[in-house]
């Protein structure tokens, strides 16, 4: 009852502020400053942290329906990142600071790029052998794209807080993104089945073609199968997940993309491809999301090399025993 109640008091909360108007002006330049003032008072960026702390205590399990709304209303600030990036802080013994943050994965250069990075505060970067945080509230970001939320920090200011840790962020990023795209392709199916049964054309509505049944019962597919993997990466009773659930999870909701995007575009037609139609709201997200953090063939070769790793083990047993933690 009490994870219904917040799904709903975010459903409420992001149905009211992430608007296609909202979104628009936020990949337009806008800096956010409104919406994240409300996710922040709402308190739900403290999710994962502990309740000693000042959060709600929340396992990843229990969030993972709030990332899933995320994605569902294209919501153009990090709230699911910031959660998760805020828990992982807590468990290192480290009082999150208040601000949109999001996960980074350190490179060759001293560019870093910042995947919805343009409404953040702060910078959780992790290189396999310890955490930092950066504060880029003052820092100069370049956009990657017209109407992007992507942005590159050409240099990073010095660390306000860094420990020694060998936490895999970019599976924690990945995981996120997989529950959001899990959230967006629902959304889509919705949105494309509402107008294949709106539509008319012939004297009847284009669902009952047999053809366009076809294609919606397919993107059907894919979009639960997606979802499931992305619930599955999450289901843990603790605050940070398996690195290979959430390799699962993400190539799984990554391969899934293509599939549903073309056939939403296909059922809606010329229409779906114009500026003032909110579908390319959803479909350029979900592009966006599906090579963040690693494309399919990333994550599909993470598990690859998970398996070979251990001599001997058959792919059913990798599978169920650690794929599924069955």
């Amino acid at each position: 009852m009490a994870e219904t109640l917040l799904e709903d008091a975010l459903a409420s909360l992001l149905a009211a502020h992430s608007t296609p108007d909202a979104i628009r002006h936020i990949e337009a330049g806008d800096t956010g400053a409104a919406l994240w003032s409300a996710i922040e008072e709402s308190g739900f960026a403290d999710a994962l942290v502990p309740e000693s702390q000042g959060g709600a205590g929340l396992v990843l399990a229990d969030a993972f329906a709030l990332f899933e709304l995320c994605g569902h209303h294209l919501l153009p600030t990090p709230l699911a990142q910031t959660m998760l990036a805020r828990g992982a802080l807590a468990l290192h013994d480290h009082t999150p600071p208040t601000g949109a943050m999001v996960f980074a994965v350190s490179g060759t250069g001293s560019e870093v790029l910042l995947h919805e990075g343009s409404t953040a505060h702060w910078v959780l970067l992790g290189d396999g052998e310890r955490l930092r945080l950066f504060d880029i509230r003052d820092s100069s970001l370049e956009r990657s794209a017209e109407r992007s939320l992507d942005v590159s920090l050409r240099a990073l200011p010095e660390p306000t807080w860094t420990c020694a840790s060998t936490l895999d962020v970019r599976a924690l990023q990945a995981l996120v993104l997989a529950a959001q795209m899990a959230g967006a392709m629902n959304r889509l199916l919705g949105l494309s089945l509402r107008f294949a049964n709106e539509r008319s054309q012939f004297g009847r509505s284009i669902g009952k073609f047999q053809a366009i049944q076809h294609q919606l019962s397919v993107m059907a597919e894919h979009v639960a199968a997606a979802r499931t993997a992305a619930r599955m990466g999450c289901e843990t009773q603790q605050v940070l997940p398996d690195p290979l659930h959430c390799a699962l999870a993400k190539a799984r909701t990554s391969a899934a993309v293509t599939t549903v995007t073309g056939v939403a575009h296909a059922v809606h037609g010329a229409i779906g491809i114009t500026e003032e139609f909110d579908l390319q709201l959803c479909t350029r997200r979900l592009q966006a999301w599906r090579t963040a953090a690693g494309s399919e063939s990333y994550w599909h070769h993470r598990i690859g090399a998970a398996l070979v790793a251990v001599p001997g083990l058959a792919l059913p047993d990798f599978a169920l025993e650690q794929l599924c933690g069955v």
